[in-house]
């Protein structure tokens, strides 16, 4: 039944901006300045709401990892860690030796005209009950307790809060980022900056389809000079498993597919049967070349500072974040709001274009997030038969 057909979050934002870029032109101030009123709304909302976020997702996050215990647990999260944190070094380098070439005209988004700069009818101001950073500390400190103390009510209050949050962000802000996108490109065809945003999209999202391939490449690389296995081969076996997440956008929803292939490159079944569904959550390589990829853009597309140090604390702090990603589409983006915020700076604007270059290739990255899994199985297996001591 044609009733039954879902419109899923990429094709309504890429609508949006379609749309905001083409009615920018025609729109009257009048009808431009009631979105723009609604942009400001949800920003205060968006702000309100991200403290909570990152305490209702990294609480649970951080105590479920520490119920558990092992060899094998400690090898698997310090793999997934560890190769995250340098798909985030590899974006940064790939990133400064590219994007100044290819965006041009350092901080020409930021110079718009002031003469055309409209403003909302009204503002409404949702002071959020704690800073960002007092979020982060709070929720790793409470993480962390309830594993180290056993606290079973604690645990399922944090669980139940984070169904709460859960909920918010799939009925709440996801159905609404659209006409919030929507509103931030129709304002920026009328200041005149939406023609150096699209080109800069679309050179972003190219350097980090290839960055992808490198990536997977090398991951497979060093999983098969350490297991013994030819990488190509390996890669090819993953295949399904990669197509399967483009059309998922899930990597909880690949892992039946995932776990299958892992098994036929010769991993073992409880090897694979622990490691999935466990990198399910806590490996997003993918995620972090596209974040670390899209925030170092705009910095450089809006002419804001940026050097090494700032990024090598950012990519530390988002590869802890983002493991408390909720499953739903554009969850891992919206888990790196805040640290986007805290430590980079990003307005509610710069956070709302991140999510539209990050949604636009969510089934890229997850895709990659899958297909690494298989490698960092491979590599667990090989630790585990071989008397190497850790």
């Amino acid at each position: 039944m044609m009733k039954n057909i879902k419109f899923g979050l990429l094709p309504r934002i890429l609508l949006a901006i379609a749309l905001g870029v083409a009615t920018g032109f025609v729109m009257p101030q009048g009808i431009t300045r009631i979105f723009l009123t609604f942009n400001g709304i949800f920003n205060q909302l968006l702000g309100f709401a991200i403290p909570l976020i990152i305490i209702g997702m990294v609480i649970p996050a951080i105590s479920d990892l520490g119920r558990s215990a092992g060899r094998m647990l400690l090898l698997t999260v310090a793999l997934a860690y560890g190769a995250t944190l340098v798909a985030g070094g590899l974006s940064y380098l790939t990133g400064v030796m590219t994007f100044p070439a290819l965006i041009g005209g350092e901080g020409e988004a930021a110079q718009v005209a002031e003469s055309v700069k409209l403003t909302p009818y009204f503002s409404l101001t949702i002071p959020p009950v704690m800073d960002v950073m007092t979020a982060l500390v709070m929720a790793f400190l409470l993480g962390l307790g309830i594993a180290y103390i056993k606290g079973d009510v604690l645990r399922r209050a944090a669980t139940e809060f984070k169904d709460i949050i859960s909920n918010f962000i799939e009925k709440v802000i996801i159905p609404l980022l659209p006409l919030y996108i929507y509103g931030i490109f129709l304002d920026m065809t009328v200041t005149g900056e939406v023609g150096h945003i699209l080109n800069v999209f679309i050179k972003i999202i190219g350097i980090i389809f290839l960055l992808h391939i490198v990536w997977l490449i090398g991951l497979y690389c060093v999983a098969g000079a350490i297991g013994g296995r030819n990488p190509l081969k390996m890669l090819s076996t993953m295949m399904p498993a990669y197509f399967t997440a483009l059309g998922t956008q899930s990597s909880a929803a690949t892992i039946p597919v995932t776990l299958k292939q892992t098994q036929k490159m010769g991993v073992s079944d409880d090897v694979a049967g622990f490691v999935i569904p466990l990198c399910a959550t806590i490996h997003l390589s993918g995620s972090m070349l596209k974040i670390v990829a899209c925030s170092l853009a705009l910095m450089i597309m809006q002419g804001m500072e940026y050097n090494f140090a700032l990024f090598a604390g950012f990519v530390c702090m988002l590869g802890v974040t983002m493991v408390a990603a909720p499953g739903v589409p554009g969850g891992a983006i919206m888990a790196a709001l805040g640290v986007l915020a805290s430590m980079l700076g990003f307005t509610a604007e710069d956070q709302a274009l991140m999510i539209s270059l990050y949604v636009a290739m969510d089934s890229f990255g997850t895709a990659c997030n899958v297909t690494g899994d298989g490698a960092l199985a491979i590599i667990v297996d090989r630790f585990k038969k071989k008397t190497i001591r850790i």
